[in-house]
């Protein structure tokens, strides 16, 4: 408590000073503003043909000035982000408990926060919060958490898995990526003259619609194999072995699909290809044994805040490179994490440390944006649900059914095989990033581009039920089996 003496003091203090600004700032109002000369001016009068705002009056004033406030960039952003995280983890929490990914609530978040919804029931929230000119600060931002999200992507690659499963990962993921990527290519035949992108050479749209339907959601399918209670199992570290080499096999295939897109001509794409090629080996070769022995060297390092400041700009100058040289700024991300030493401490490290993060607050702007440009009004017709039909269908044939055959050749049970083919049929957040590299491209227009994030939701939703179905056939199954057992 202050005693009487202090609280004079600072009463004092406060009354003398408060009473001198108010004099100073009421002597200076009275003063005429200066010129733009530097003379001062006598009067302010209004531009010619124009009248001098005023103040509204009252409560109206106030309500105009807040949400004259709330456009601003900075108001309009920090809204924005509370908005969508807010959603985002509501639906995330709801679809949990129906015993789906969360990522599954935060991509139909996303939707729902677009045209798809929001601005078909209430367009003028949406013109408000998500105006056209706000989508720039909104992109990048949502960029640098899916640049985060790709080194976490990269730490989480398990060498182990991939030596003790070598054979079955190989052949099953490697025939998970040709199949699709056949199927789509030859879907693109189709659908070429009526949506694709105007301009876009055949070439192009092919091979994006058959890197789109080759990919497989690594990170999702490790979440979903966890949640099961499937990562001590064979299927599990099978499953997680043929996702890792799918992941490494499909982003090197993406990065010469957008090098040959971007590239101006032959040349330009060889001289692309060729830097990514030189890029890859310096990275594996001679970044990464260095940064292991960097680490085992100097251990206490690793949980400093300069290692973490170090590892950031590591993060950003490879994902800088990759962009600067054709490809995508994720490329350089993902192999950035890859070069992280297969460390348990260190990758639990990098993991709490930026996974919370990105997952939490920055992905569900990317999300959003995804979703900001799903216009599901546009299938407004049968044609366009059946075609939207029949991308489904390819992606489930070419993903779960050459997987499961694939697997079913290397000596998987019929059940193990259909349950790898549903797990690698799980494409999640991972192939919205690739379709969104398709729409800043131009080649896969607002029509076809819905269809595909509509596909994308569906693959990975059905992942929890297919799987569901195969336990229940199993212990159905063998319940048969123990009632004819006691009857014989």
């Amino acid at each position: 408590m202050l005693k009487p003496r202090n609280l004079l003091f600072y009463v004092a203090t406060l009354l003398l000073f408060g009473s001198g600004i108010y004099s100073i700032i009421s002597y200076g109002s009275r003063l005429s503003p200066p010129a733009s000369d530097g003379t001062v001016a006598t009067a302010q009068a209004a531009p010619e043909g124009h009248a001098l705002p005023t103040k509204a009056a009252g409560g109206q004033g106030i309500v105009q000035g807040l949400v004259d406030n709330l456009k601003q960039p900075l108001c309009l952003l920090l809204l924005q982000v509370i908005i969508i995280v807010a959603a985002a983890r509501s639906m995330g929490a709801l679809f949990q408990k129906f015993g789906q990914p969360p990522v599954i609530g935060e991509m139909i978040a996303g939707i729902l926060l677009g045209p798809s919804l929001v601005g078909m029931i209430a367009p003028a929230v949406e013109s408000f919060v998500f105006p056209a000119s706000s989508m720039a600060p909104l992109k990048m931002l949502s960029q640098i958490g899916v640049i985060l999200f790709m080194f976490v992507v990269g730490i989480e690659l398990d060498v182990k898995h991939l030596r003790t499963k070598a054979h079955a990962a190989v052949m099953v993921s490697h025939a998970s990526i040709i199949v699709p990527f056949f199927l789509g290519s030859a879907f693109a035949l189709l659908i070429y003259q009526s949506l694709a992108g105007s301009g876009t050479h055949f070439s192009a749209f092919a091979l994006f619609m058959g890197v789109s339907m080759s990919i497989t959601a690594f990170p999702v399918l490790a979440r979903i194999i966890e949640e099961r209670g499937m990562s001590g199992s064979s299927l599990g570290s099978t499953a997680i072995a043929c996702a890792a080499v799918d992941d490494v096999t499909a982003w090197c295939l993406l990065a010469f699909v957008v090098a040959i897109v971007k590239a101006d001509g032959l040349s330009g794409s060889v001289m692309t290809i060729v830097l990514t090629l030189a890029f890859i080996g310096a990275m594996l070769l001679i970044i990464k044994p260095r940064v292991a022995a960097l680490v085992e060297k100097r251990p206490h390092i690793r949980t400093g805040g300069p290692f973490l400041a170090a590892i950031f700009c590591f993060i950003f100058a490879s994902a800088l490179f990759t962009e600067a040289i054709g490809i995508h700024a994720l490329f350089g991300a993902f192999l950035a994490g890859v070069c992280m030493p297969q460390d348990s401490g260190l990758r639990t490290f990098l993991r709490e440390r930026l996974e919370a993060f990105s997952s939490s607050f920055l992905l569900p702007l990317f999300f959003a944006f995804t979703g900001l440009r799903t216009q599901i009004g546009l299938l407004n017709d049968s044609k366009s649900w059946l075609i939207c039909a029949a991308v489904v269908a390819v992606a489930i044939a070419g993903k779960l059914g050459g997987s499961m055959v694939a697997a079913r050749w290397t000596g998987m049970t019929w059940g193990d095989s259909f349950s790898l083919g549903a797990l690698m049929n799980t494409r999640g957040l991972v192939e919205l990033i690739v379709l969104n590299l398709g729409y800043d491209l131009g080649i896969l227009p607002p029509r076809i581009f819905s269809m595909m994030v509509l596909m994308a939701l569906l693959t990975t939703f059905m992942t929890g039920p297919l799987l569901g179905a195969v336990d229940w056939m199993r212990r159905r199954q063998t319940v048969e089996i123990g009632e004819n057992v006691s009857f014989s």
